[in-house]
């Protein structure tokens, strides 16, 4: 396996760090716009299958250049969803097989934005599924933490824990905090804008995908591990358009425990307009208000030595048993910065979610998971990759049921 890693940021960063301790693959490209910093990260892995290489994320043409190259076998996009098309439309071109940790973006709908879905996350994508078929070459998509590790246990409680599910609801929460800065989030400010603003998306079996006000139906949820109880908002986010396409159930909800604080200062971006991402003009250069808000607000990659905390992803479900009882169930991962710091050297957000691309790559590496298409993670049988999650890369994950 010859690996083409676009985005050596936080995300990138981490990756590469957990792949190096595997032996699944034989080459592993960090790209990026910055040579300089793909550089700085080969030379902190240290590692003689790791290359380093320029490329422009928003540029086909030149991602396919580079796939053809260095003869890959496997893109996993590592950037903001904002890239999310032009890298998985070179993988398509060039004929290899594709990783992502976010799906292509959506679009409000025209009229009806807090009701009715526009263009849902992941259209774009989903719309080739045909072409990679015919090619026989496999988009894995939404392959992060959440989306990612939370689709596979919704598929795991699926199979193995439940024969009827009414609600799978994505929970997200940590009690991270940075210290010496009073706002610096532990994730790319850009993809949090995107996914907190927009109108979040519900699922229900007997009304389809429909929309609702951003931080709505607040609900407190306890998180494990003395993180505790936080109050969860609805965001957009991907699981609710991947699960249902294959998992039945009766619902599916994602929110998100930000805080009153966070959210009071996404509303006044929004406000002020500079959640936007169409270019305006200073002083005779254009430039994107979000992009200039993500350059004023410090990298989440060089936050690791001040963070101080946990972040927690899971799925809950609701429904019957194997034996036909009324259960509830919460399945999680948990990292502690303290230890990804100490063990990998970067901060446990960006940790969290890297570790998942790789577990999927060594598992489409031996064979374990095979597919064609356009896939989503709950597509995949659950129980290799929680095996190989425990045994292969230390991590261990809770299942929590509600007595």
């Amino acid at each position: 396996m010859k690996v083409l890693a676009i985005g050596s940021g936080g995300v990138g960063t981490s990756a590469a760090l957990i792949a190096q301790r595997r032996e699944f693959f034989d080459k592993w490209i960090c790209a990026d716009h910055d040579f300089v910093r793909a550089e700085e990260l080969v030379d902190r892995v240290g590692d003689p299958r790791y290359v380093a290489a320029r490329v422009d994320a928003s540029d086909s043409t030149a991602v396919v250049a580079l796939i053809r190259a260095e003869q890959i076998t496997h893109v996993v996009n590592l950037v903001d969803p904002r890239f999310v098309m032009p890298i998985f439309e070179a993988a398509l071109s060039a004929g290899v097989n594709y990783m992502d940790t976010a799906m292509s973006l959506s679009r409000p709908h025209p009229i009806n934005p807090l009701s009715e879905t526009g263009v849902k996350l992941g259209d774009q994508q989903f719309a080739t599924d045909s072409q990679w078929q015919e090619d026989g070459i496999l988009a894995l998509c939404g392959m992060g933490v959440e989306p990612g590790l939370a689709d596979v246990f919704a598929r795991y409680a699926s199979d193995h824990l439940f024969s009827e599910i009414d609600e799978i609801g994505i929970r997200d929460g940590a009690n991270l905090e940075v210290a010496g800065h009073v706002f610096a989030p532990t994730f790319s400010i850009w993809t949090t804008i995107e996914e907190c603003l927009n109108p979040p998306v519900i699922w229900e079996k007997d009304r389809g995908w429909f929309t609702t006000e951003p931080f709505s139906d607040a609900e407190i949820f306890d998180f494990p591990e003395g993180i505790g109880p936080q109050e969860c908002v609805n965001v957009e986010h991907e699981e609710v358009l991947l699960i249902p396409r294959w998992i039945e159930c009766k619902r599916v909800t994602f929110k998100y425990g930000l805080g009153n604080e966070f959210i009071d200062v996404l509303k006044t971006l929004h406000k002020l307009n500079l959640d936007s991402t169409d270019p305006v003009n200073i002083r005779g250069v254009k430039v994107s208000p979000r992009d200039v808000v993500a350059a004023a607000l410090p990298d989440p990659l060089t936050l690791g030595d001040k963070m101080t905390g946990k972040t927690c992803a899971g799925t809950w479900v609701t429904g019957k048993d194997k034996n036909g009882n009324s259960a509830e169930v919460y399945l999680y991962h948990v990292t502690d910065n303290e230890w990804s710091m100490r063990e990998y050297g970067t901060q446990a957000v960006t940790w969290q979610t890297a570790m998942n691309p790789v577990i999927a790559l060594e598992l489409l590496a031996t064979g374990k998971w095979r597919g064609v298409g356009v896939l989503g993670p709950e597509a995949f049988d659950a129980v290799p990759y929680l095996e190989l999650m425990e045994h292969g890369y230390g991590q261990k994950y809770g299942v929590r049921w509600k007595s």
